[in-house]
């Protein structure tokens, strides 16, 4: 007789099931969200998958749920409960929005430590201090689509709720800082790119992401960690005065977090970064799947994509073997970088939001430095 199939623990289930929405939702850690996460919470994802929202809002809405199961468990030793009682709410408040000064003679205000070193341990808190008021505001909705998602009601808009994050923020202010101290601008690109100089995998692939990510308009590092093959189609050279004609590729990035479902978004790569892209394609055989993968010690390429916490990883890495400071720049800074460099070579803020894909001018121009603009021209037409 066949042996009989061992059946799967709801560990090894969840984590099947995760696999199945990868494609569209490139998860981080999936191992560690199958024993995190719930059979309900699996199954809400599913039904957010298959419901078309787009991808970036869905890896937002993972990022956040696995972060607030991973609290609720820190902080009350069992799953969230849906829908979750003001009072939880309130806890997740006071956990996170706290005034440092009063933490130094109250030792029981704000998150408790036993909380904080269970988040820590596991990855989830890394910063130290209260959250950004930002990203409790955005954790508490995207708990309440959540809970709507699931047909439930919740008590987020509630008075009590309301008053506690307008008395916490005004007890605990805090600066908005930049997701990237300084921007990656043109020199400080090439500084990176000159660590890649060799011909090793690791130096070909990181060389690729550094061009493309900042060529492209500043791509995010979700979509540099996401982008897949069959988003490139090879376009017509482009005719170089002097000189041969240049190569050229378009990058098809379908729903992205400014676009609906219907839209399509395309950029354009002429040039050097093609040509960086296909060395790293060619030497890394990918005639399909996933563009940008882990390499193992032994220079083994995985078949499975780099999540965008590694292409944060990797430019740090750079910017460390580049002799700078590791904490001035992330993924963010190519974003920032390509409308800052765009800006210094007179390029049209609209022309480059073409490229970058930013919708609104307000937002777009929000990523020029200040130290930028206070040595630019706009500041000095009475100088």
């Amino acid at each position: 007789m066949p042996k009989a199939k061992t059946s799967l623990t709801a560990v090894e289930r969840r984590a099947e099931e995760l696999d199945t929405i990868a494609a569209v939702l490139p998860i981080e850690r999936r191992d560690e969200l199958a024993e995190l996460l719930t059979d309900h919470d699996v199954e809400t994802l599913r039904h957010l998958v298959n419901q078309g929202m787009g991808d970036n809002t869905l890896r937002a809405l993972t990022s956040d749920l696995a972060y607030l199961e991973a609290w609720g468990l820190a902080a009350t030793g069992r799953s969230l409960p849906w829908p979750a009682p003001e009072a939880l709410l309130l806890k997740f408040v006071a956990h996170h929005l706290w005034d440092p000064q009063r933490r130094e003679t109250d030792s029981d205000h704000g998150m408790p430590a036993t909380v904080d070193e269970n988040l820590r341990r596991q990855g989830f808190l890394k910063s130290v201090g209260p959250h950004a008021p930002s990203t409790v505001r955005r954790r508490l909705a995207n708990w309440s689509t959540l809970t709507k998602w699931r047909g439930l009601d919740g008590v987020f808009a509630s008075p009590a709720l309301k008053s506690a994050i307008r008395l916490a923020i005004r007890a605990a202010p805090r600066q908005r800082l930049r997701k990237s101290a300084k921007a990656v601008t043109g020199d400080v690109l090439a500084r990176l790119l000159a660590t890649c100089a060799t011909d090793s995998l690791r130096d070909l692939r990181d060389r690729a992401i550094l061009m493309v990510a900042f060529a492209s308009g500043g791509r995010r590092r979700s979509e540099i960690a996401g982008l897949r093959r069959e988003q490139l189609t090879v376009e017509p050279p482009i005719p170089d005065e002097g000189g041969s004609p240049l190569p050229s590729l378009a990058i098809h990035l379908g729903r992205t977090k400014t676009s609906s479902g219907e839209q399509d978004d395309v950029v354009f790569l002429t040039g050097r970064p093609v040509d960086a892209l296909n060395a790293w394609m060619v030497a890394a055989k990918i005639d399909s799947g996933s563009v940008f993968r882990a390499i193992g010690r032994w220079g083994t390429v995985s078949r499975r994509a780099i999540d965008p916490q590694s292409v944060n990883a990797i430019i740090k890495q750079r910017v460390e073997l580049a002799g700078l400071e590791r904490g001035e720049f992330s993924a963010h800074g190519l974003r920032s970088g390509y409308l800052t460099e765009a800006a210094n070579r007179g390029i049209p803020l609209p022309e480059a939001m073409e490229q970058s894909r930013h919708r609104s001018v307000q937002q777009a121009s929000s990523y020029y430095n200040s130290a930028t603009r206070r040595e630019g021209q706009a500041s000095r037409l009475l100088g």
